[in-house]
């Protein structure tokens, strides 16, 4: 990728993240995540965004003007954004790839940490963990991680979920916000997950693209697992074929959610063509009912 194309993309993601972050939904993330159980620490003049429920009306009618509570650990928040970036995630039929949808998902929840004064580090993980950044605050540092999800090369191997969940559990001490961004075509993190569903408050966001859901009938075609580098040519035509290719990806997603159930964690599911602003609404409206 040229450096023209970098700075482009970055800033590209930058302007719609903050637009979307301040418009739609930064509230609904603060309310998701904060002042909830929390002790309480002081009184500041209301800003955009803030959660309306937690505005203090009796300072607010004594000065006539609206003030908000503020909680102790609103500055202590820490976001953690694990994010698979093995071969398969460069997969994409549709409006974007996996991993520019991935990069899209992270920058816009970014921005809405960002303006919560939340500290953020990025964990890049492929069969092994490929690159951390700290946990820091401020905008330069939100675009150093939005730049790395754009120019990290993808590395040409498969995926290791459990490491780069033993990974976030070994560096991370204090309770904070885990995302787990990834197609999950891996096994064997049930434990791991468990693990750190204890500690930290985790979400799953499994990213696919609709070819993987749905085969196209298209006669026969040749096909790469671009982790295992393996081919194979199929029948798109047949029923038989695209019935069980519908049953495996449908077993597959049952099989994630059933893990995240059992650790008693979140799982988000965000096509490459569908509107993920949407989707994350949906879910922070829906913490805010617990």
């Amino acid at each position: 990728m040229e450096i023209n194309e970098i700075i482009s993309k970055v800033k590209h993601l930058e302007i719609l993240s903050k637009k979307l972050s301040q418009h739609l939904f930064a509230g609904e993330y603060h309310s998701a995540f904060k002042g909830r159980g929390m002790l309480f620490k002081e009184v500041r003049e209301y800003q955009h965004g803030d959660d309306t429920r937690f505005i203090d009306w009796n300072v607010s009618a004594r000065f006539n003007h609206t003030f908000s509570k503020v909680f102790e650990e609103e500055r202590e928040l820490t976001l953690h954004f694990l994010i698979d970036i093995s071969s398969s995630t460069i997969f994409g039929t549709q409006v974007k790839s996996k991993k520019e949808l991935i990069a899209e998902l992270c920058a816009v929840i970014a921005f809405a940490a960002l303006k919560n004064n939340d500290k953020i580090s990025l964990t890049l993980f492929g069969h092994q963990i490929e690159k951390y950044i700290p946990a820091n605050k401020g905008k330069k540092h939100v675009l150093h991680i939005i730049r790395n999800l754009l120019t990290f090369e993808t590395p040409v191997n498969n995926t290791n979920i459990a490491a780069g969940l033993h990974f976030i559990n070994s560096i991370s001490k204090q309770k904070s916000i885990l995302f787990i961004i990834s197609d999950f075509l891996n096994q064997g993190y049930e434990n791991e997950l468990k693990a750190i569903a204890r500690k930290h408050d985790v979400i799953g966001i499994k990213v696919y693209d609709a070819m993987e859901a749905v085969l196209p009938s298209i006669g026969l075609l040749e096909i790469r697992d671009l982790e295992t580098g393996t081919y194979k040519t199929i029948q798109t035509g047949n029923s038989w074929v695209q019935q069980n290719y519908r049953q495996q990806f449908n077993r597959h997603t049952e099989s994630v959610q059933a893990i995240f159930h059992k650790a008693k964690s979140d799982l988000l599911h965000v096509q490459t063509n569908e509107d993920y602003v949407k989707v994350l609404q949906q879910f922070f409206l829906k913490r805010l009912k617990r």
